[in-house]
């Protein structure tokens, strides 16, 4: 028997080859499981079949090129290619195996021995492709062997690939080792099977004549083994980069498909629950009040002064207030609570098993943590909010009806003087279709030029001289006649509107001051009532200059009638901006003053330059003991801080002469006139300054002594 020898370069290479043909079937054995179409699965696994197939066979004729004998090699070509079909068929069998959702027990067995035995019949054909005279002389036992170990690492084979394809963690390095395994048993099963092969002394080769020589096909073997294989590997790369962008893509998608979803429930700038989630939540806390009999609550919120922010500062800045009332909202509120941004500066609350009174207090602290200043862009800003409250089942059967009736609430909260909540009451939906109806025709009052300005004068009973008068807004609507004031002023400031009306009511009050001086009334003043929003308004005192300047009208020709709610509200804000009236020379009147909740601290720091009595002491004083030592105790107190003290509402002599009893300064009121267009003012002031001149000869005739006030009150 001649002795094989071989050349370890070679073999080292054969081993390098089932070493990479066994990380491609593991690699392509995860492709095929993890592709998504029966398409792609046919097309992996006949690229998978090629490339281990390719990759054993090349493996086994490497190994065959290492042999050396003493006569000269070539291999029959029809024989050569039947062993490359047998190892691609075998390997197609194998990567469908593993491919499948499980791997039985039986199915590895079928397939260690269907692959085994592929490899086997591989290796065998190609021994036979020598064509060997004597034929070679195998040993059994051996050959036997050589079978096992090929059957032994099919099934190793089958069983790493399947298990392989199910890790994520460590995955090159656990299929390189695996690789490594595999690869030594392909090659031990090959070298085994080589050393089963005798061949007797004096062989000769069949195949040369007419077959490939060694020489020629080594190069053809290793070009063919590596470009196969690293093409598969090259394509396995490409197509998991793919899958990773896929799946990238996909996650991206996922977050864009949940940020939509979340943005169809939710207020893009606020992040709280918008409309729709609302009236989701309001349904099932509906739902939920009627199984546990406790009721639940809407509080609509509607921001006072908001519009004010967004004039002054701009939309990003109203933007940026927005998102902290949210936050203050988040935080004050129970956790089982809902807050929702309606839109614009309106806010619903939601909350479930309360009581009237536990609705009441969440409304207090609401309104006072919004109440509390906030800081946007280094602005320190102060805004309230007015808080309408319905409860369930009482007060609505519905979630419309629920939040409609939350409005109407709020709207009645900022009819009477904002910062305020208030429950529903059905009395509220009386007049809530006609004040919409007024409100869609106030919008367009001001550009349509609707307004109108009416004098009331005010005297002085000293002199009983007309001193000027106190500017009061009419609407002439062409449908509705002649509108009351306290019918439009109210809805005004609600929807925002009483900011460009009152700028108007300035200029043109402004304009008819300049007029009357122009005919020789110079000592005349006119007085322009601010209301809390305009006042609230950062852009006022411009808009008091431009009006001044706008007429050439003197500052001390205005005087700006604030009321005392207003001015005592945010009292260090209020006397910034009437400092800043002050140093204009603008005059300032405390309107209705005796009404609210004035500090005499605060009241002597305030820069006013009168008092403005109520009417609603001047009515009842010759009757009414209360009133009349009310407005005897505000006199003194004006005199006393060097504050003239203007008496509004004067409707009779005896009301006059307890005025000027009580040295009064100025007064007004409908027996000197009532309030007339600015053509008709001067005819009026001459017949009040007549009647105050004969009702002042009257007071002088009298004989002078006490004054008798109603219940014993006295003045001297």
């Amino acid at each position: 028997m001649d002795h094989v020898s071989y050349a370890w370069p070679l073999v080292l290479a054969s081993l390098l080859v089932a070493v990479l043909a066994s990380y491609t079937a593991l690699d392509l054995a995860a492709r095929i499981s993890t592709a998504r179409s029966a398409q792609a699965r046919m097309w992996w696994l006949a690229g998978g079949a090629l490339c281990m197939g390719v990759g054993i066979w090349s493996m086994h004729f490497v190994g065959m090129l290492a042999a050396t004998l003493p006569v000269p090699l070539a291999y029959d070509p029809g024989l050569t290619l039947l062993s490359l079909l047998i190892a691609i068929a075998a390997s197609g069998f194998a990567l469908y195996l593993v491919s499948g959702a499980d791997l039985t027990r039986a199915r590895l067995v079928v397939g260690a021995l269907g692959m085994g035995g592929g490899v086997a019949a591989m290796h065998y054909m190609g021994m036979a492709a020598m064509r060997m005279s004597p034929f070679i002389a195998y040993n059994p036992t051996l050959v036997l062997l050589s079978v096992l170990i090929a059957v032994g690492a099919s099934g190793a084979a089958l069983w790493i690939a399947f298990r392989l394809r199910l890790r994520t963690h460590h995955l090159y390095r656990l299929r390189a080792g695996a690789a490594i395994i595999m690869g030594a048993a392909i090659a031990g099963m090959h070298y085994t099977g080589m050393a089963a092969a005798g061949f007797p002394t004096g062989s000769q080769c069949g195949a040369l004549a007419g077959g490939w020589s060694g020489q020629g096909l080594a190069p053809m073997v290793l070009s063919a083994a590596v470009a196969v294989l690293a093409a598969a590997i090259v394509l396995s790369m490409l197509d998991r980069r793919f899958e990773s962008q896929s799946a990238l893509l996909q996650s991206s998608l996922s977050q864009a498909h949940g940020e939509i979803a979340f943005l169809a429930l939710h207020d893009a700038l606020t992040k709280l629950p918008n409309r729709l989630q609302l009236e989701r939540r309001l349904e099932q806390a509906m739902r939920d009040s009627r199984r546990s009999g406790q009721p639940c609550a809407v509080l609509f919120v509607d921001l006072d002064g908001f519009k004010a922010v967004n004039d002054a500062f701009g939309h990003q800045a109203g933007d940026r207030l927005l998102s902290l009332i949210a936050q203050r909202l988040r935080e004050t509120m129970r956790p089982a609570d809902l807050a929702a941004r309606m839109g614009g500066d309106e806010f619903v609350v939601v909350a479930e098993g309360v009581s009237r009174e536990d609705v009441h207090a969440l409304a207090a602290r609401l309104g006072a943590v919004l109440r509390q200043e906030f800081v946007v862009d280094g602005h320190r800003l102060r805004i309230s909010a007015s808080i309408g409250i319905a409860l369930y089942p009482q007060d609505g059967a519905s979630a419309q009806e629920l939040i409609s009736h939350a409005d109407a609430a709020m709207y009645r909260a900022k009819s009477g003087g904002r910062d305020a909540h208030q429950f529903f009451d059905p009395s509220m939906l009386v007049n809530a279709q006609e004040n919409l109806e007024l409100l869609a025709e106030l919008r367009g009052a001001l550009a349509r030029g609707e307004f109108r300005l009416h004098y009331q004068p005010k005297l002085d009973l000293r002199s009983g001289r007309a001193v000027g008068a106190e500017a009061l807004l009419r609407w002439a609507s062409p449908s509705r006649g002649n509108v009351p004031p306290d019918r439009f002023l109210g809805l005004a400031e609600q929807a925002g509107l009483i900011v460009p009306i009152g700028d108007w009511v300035l200029d043109e009050a402004c304009r008819q001051a300049a007029a009357w001086r122009a005919r020789g009334h110079r000592d005349w003043s006119v007085a322009v009532n601010l209301s809390a929003l305009q006042f609230d308004h950062p852009g006022l005192v411009q808009s008091v200059r431009d009006a001044l300047r706008r007429h050439a009208l003197p500052p001390r020709a205005l005087v700006l009638e604030v009321t005392e709610s207003t001015a005592m509200r945010n009292v260090e804000s209020s006397m910034a901006i009437l400092k800043q009236f002050e140093a204009m020379g603008v005059g300032v009147s405390i309107d209705d003053f005796g009404t609210g909740y004035s500090s005499l601290l605060y009241l002597k720091r305030l820069p006013a330059t009168e008092l403005k009595v109520d009417r609603g002491f001047i009515r009842d004083v010759q009757h009414d003991a209360d009133d009349a030592a009310i407005v005897s105790a505000i006199v003194a107190l004006a005199q006393r801080l060097q504050l003239r003290v203007v008496a509004e509402g004067v409707e009779t002599p005896a009301q006059q002469d307890y005025l000027r009893q009580l040295h009064c300064d100025q007064v007004q009121g409908f027996l000197f006139g009532k309030p007339v267009p600015g053509v008709e003012f001067a005819q009026v002031v001459e017949r009040a300054e007549a009647h105050l001149r004969e009702t002042g000869r009257q007071h002088t005739a009298r004989a002078p002594g006490v004054f008798q006030q109603p219940d014993g009150v006295l003045s001297p």
